[in-house]
């Protein structure tokens, strides 16, 4: 599989359509030989297992199952999406923690830190399907 920056803001996956649903394509994709060398590995998430799935919403073409493709991911959406899923719930948890170690027990205020986290990932798991949008992936034919 090849993974290559197509420029400075894109990277490109290649990948194989496995299910194909009435608004959406899923694509696998496999282990890259690329990635060990990668710079955004980390942040990328595609390297740390054999195959991914990645679901695109509303594809502008048509696709089968098993046609190779290619799915092209923007950088900076790889940022905002850690930003959100890692980032912010960090400041959260640490704002919390010194704000409520003023007022309560030290145990009191690291408990409400961790608890702070329940309502914010059940918040964005309520807006899922407003973050799929937002986090747009384009899928191109080979």
């Amino acid at each position: 599989m090849n993974s290559q920056p197509s420029n400075k803001n894109t990277f490109i996956h290649a990948g194989i359509v496995s299910k194909i649903g009435d608004e959406s394509v899923v694509v696998s994709l496999e282990q890259n030989i690329h990635c060990e060398s990668c710079r955004a590995k980390a942040a990328c998430g595609i390297s740390e297992s054999n195959t991914k799935e990645i679901e695109i919403i509303n594809p502008n073409d048509s696709y089968k199952i098993n046609e190779h493709v290619n799915v092209v991911l923007k950088k900076a959406l790889g940022f905002k999406a850690v930003f959100w899923a890692y980032v912010f719930p960090f400041i959260l948890m640490f704002l919390t923690l010194i704000i409520a170690s003023i007022y309560l027990k030290e145990w009191i205020a690291g408990i409400l830190s961790l608890l702070i986290l329940i309502p914010y990932y059940l918040t964005l798991y309520f807006l899922k399907s407003t973050l799929k949008s937002a986090f747009k992936i384009s899928i191109l034919k080979i």
